[in-house]
Order: C-alpha cells, then sequence, then structure tokens
C-alpha cells in the first residue's frame, strides 16, 4: 500500500466502501498475482490525482475470503468502483493506466 491506497479489510469493508462519502476504486487483488502487480502503480497514480474526489482501496483476497464472495469476484485483479454504498461498475484484468482512467471517469460522469 502507499499513502495514496488503502487496505480494506473484510471487518473495515462496510465502513471504508460502503458508507464512504466519496466513490470508491476497490482492487481485489493477492501477493501472488503478476496482474495484480503490474496494475498497482497506476492505481497509486490514481489515488493521488483523484485525492479528495475518489478512494482507491485494496482488498487481499487471501487474507479477506469474505467479501470477494461478497461481490463474487472470480478472478485478479478484479476492480470494482462503488458510488453510495452500491457496486456501479466492474472489470476484471489488468490495463494500462490509460485505460483504468478512462474507465473510472465515464463510470463516475
Amino acid at each position: 500500500m502507499s499513502e495514496n491506497t488503502i487496505a480494506v479489510s473484510d471487518d473495515q469493508f462496510k465502513k471504508l466502501v460502503l458508507e464512504s462519502k466519496e466513490p470508491v476504486l476497490v482492487d481485489f487483488w493477492a501477493e501472488w498475482c503478476g496482474p495484480c502487480k503490474m496494475i498497482a502503480p497506476a492505481l497509486d497514480e490514481i489515488g493521488a490525482e483523484g485525492k479528495g474526489k475518489l478512494t482507491v482501496a485494496k482488498v487481499n483476497i487471501d487474507e479477506n475470503p469474505r467479501t470477494p464472495n461478497d461481490y463474487a469476484v472470480r478472478g485478479i485483479p478484479t476492480l470494482i468502483l462503488f458510488k453510495d454504498g452500491a457496486p456501479v461498475a466492474t472489470q476484471t484484468g489488468a490495463m494500462p493506466k490509460s485505460q483504468l482512467k478512462a474507465w473510472v471517469q465515464s463510470k463516475l460522469g
């Protein structure tokens, strides 16, 4: 994690994601996942650029199995964008920062 992304556990998910006042981009990832490591720097930059307007959260699926199961995460990295406590968009797989940023912006309007 970095100062631009927050680690979220199963127990914190409701408070930090579902009850957040701003949209939250949740990255479901694992330490052993190569594509997850590839997109981590882009997510960190998006978190920095979105400060105050968007939170980037990371859920380690190995340490927190309940939340990925609740949202039917079957492959990683899976990104789910939450707004007002509800998932509004899901994306699975790695992509370049420009595509990732465009995807987020298109869903937030």
